[in-house]
């Protein structure tokens, strides 16, 4: 282990560093580069998902790749290590947070399975954030030894661009470097937004770049958003115990199937979840005690509103992270309106040896595996000889809420606005997982729809799943939609008994019938 530290400590060892002081002696190495005698064949500027995915196939493709990587602590100060967004502030911490709320459910369930389980359960927040925090610094170790293993190299530094194949890295101690490259990928992601205008909001409200770093429990807790980061923290945050309000401005999900949406809400608020609708904050101020007073505007009633809390955790959005890249040295075109950078179905920027991926790049949806596989396969172009180009169309994903939303295609409203409302067919149904049954749950919100296209065969144009392991359920049905299952293949198809997945190949019930669905069961 000690030598593998050293081995990774010494991965820059043969370029020299220079102090910010002789500037102009880096200026000078940059100009004096010769056109073809790059220092990588790729050099990759971010290491999340998507940039490791990217760097590791190409390396196993025998090519000269090196990494650069920054995270620029929060204002909070919280940092973490290589990894990016999902294995650091997103996906990981989250999941693991949401099975902790889940756990803490099926405790209470237990007495009715024979399980003599003493209610109430206290929950340790510092437990499981400990835990978790071990859990994702495993990870940031791993993600170094892949790159070690794989000879790629790694370089802890803030990059910016000098010219079209140069950039220059900044260490955490002003150190500076030049790395130049044939090919260049910019895989930054992106950070939290905050709501700058408001006051007090950068001095006293965290984001999620902070809550899965939390020592303490963030106690009684105000959510402003109502994103999917806003309604999984939420979430996961009543679960472990912990009193919870939501501040939405206006819809819930935006951008979601929204009969979905409002399911997702309604199950929130029925399992102790607050929300203040139509609410915007105005000001945030520390009192004496240390609590936090929040002045709200409500926008329904033209009201004042005030509440005091312990914490206060902005999801208001994103922002791509390319403030310090100095793009326009380079030549690279972002979006006016966004700042994210614009490629085409390439990946490649305006600058034709320049790519993005990722979170970073205009009009992508911003998911880890959508990332990753835009990574893999765009080194499989540049060095492996591949034509294949990333299919953005029919991408799973899953909201990780109490009762998990899952979703592939197009929700109701688009599919609408596609095709017209009367070449649309929407096939629904209520139902209740076996599992509810003995503990006596609600299942009111177990819900599952298929959007489809009236003709026949009725080719499928969008999947929508809410209730337990909705990740698992969609995920399966997936393939068959991305290979142009249509609902007649789907009710052909033998669903496995009893699960909640087989739902989805018993609807038969449309909406434009007129009829409520009736609330099926597993049993």
């Amino acid at each position: 282990m000690a030598a593998m530290a050293a081995a990774l400590r010494g991965l820059g060892g043969r370029f020299r560093w220079r102090m910010p002081a002789v500037a102009g002696g880096v200026r000078g190495a940059a100009q004096g580069a010769v056109a073809g005698q790059w220092d990588y064949d790729l050099l990759v500027i971010g290491g999340g998902s998507g940039g490791l995915a990217c760097a590791k196939e190409a390396a196993q493709l025998g090519r000269k790749v090196a990494v650069v990587d920054y995270v620029e602590p929060s204002p909070r100060g919280t940092r973490w290590g290589l990894g990016g967004t999902c294995v650091n502030v997103g996906c990981i911490p989250k999941k693991l947070m949401h099975q902790a709320a889940l756990l803490g459910g099926l405790i209470r369930d237990a007495p009715h399975y024979g399980w003599e389980v003493a209610q109430p359960v206290p929950h340790d927040w510092r437990k499981m954030a400990e835990a978790v925090q071990n859990h994702v610094k495993s990870l940031n170790w791993g993600h170094r030894v892949q790159l070690h293993d794989r000879k790629v190299k790694y370089f802890n530094v803030k990059a910016g661009f000098v010219d079209k194949h140069t950039v220059r890295g900044v260490a955490k101690g002003g150190k500076e470097i030049l790395l130049s490259a044939d090919h260049i990928v910019i895989a930054t992601g992106g950070r939290p937004r905050y709501p700058a205008h408001i006051e007090g909001a950068l001095e006293y409200g965290i984001t999620s770049d902070d809550i899965f770093w939390l020592k303490e429990s963030p106690g009684k807790t105000l959510v402003v958003g109502a994103s999917y980061v806003a309604l999984e923290c939420a979430g996961f945050l009543t679960g472990i115990g912990l009193d919870v309000t939501v501040m939405m401005r206006s819809i819930p999900l935006r951008g979601f199937d929204q009969q979905m949406s409002s399911l997702v809400t309604e199950h929130m608020a029925s399992h102790g979840t607050r929300f203040l609708r139509g609410c915007t904050p105005s000001q945030v101020r520390r009192l004496l005690d240390g609590q936090l007073q929040v002045t709200w505007e409500d926008h329904t009633t033209g009201k004042e509103g005030t509440g005091t809390f312990n914490t206060v955790l902005w999801a208001v959005g994103r922002v791509p992270d390319t403030r310090s890249l100095n793009l326009e040295k380079a030549g690279v075109d972002t979006s006016p309106n966004t700042q994210k950078i614009l490629v085409d179905s390439r990946e490649a920027t305006s600058v034709p040896h320049i790519y993005a991926i990722g979170d970073v790049v205009e009009g992508r949806p911003e998911l880890t595996p959508t990332a990753v596989m835009a990574g893999r396969l765009l080194a499989q172009r540049l060095f492996g000889g591949s034509s294949d180009l990333m299919d953005y169309d029919k991408v799973p994903t899953t909201v990780f809420t109490p009762l998990e939303y899952g979703c592939v295609g197009l929700s109701e409203e688009e599919a609408v606005a596609r095709h017209g409302q009367e070449h649309v067919e929407v096939y629904h149904a209520h139902y209740k997982p076996l599992e509810f049954t003995v503990p006596g749950r609600d299942a009111s919100q177990c819900y599952v729809k298929m959007v489809c296209l009236r003709e026949p065969p009725q080719p499928v144009l969008g999947l929508h799943f809410l209730g337990p392991n909705a990740g698992e359920v969609t995920q399966g049905f997936a393939l068959g939609i991305k290979c142009g299952a249509s609902y007649v293949q789907v009710m052909q198809t033998v669903g496995i008994h009893p699960t909640c997945s087989e739902e989805v190949v018993k609807l038969r019930i449309s909406k434009r019938s007129g009829l409520d669905p009736t609330v099926t069961g597993c049993g």
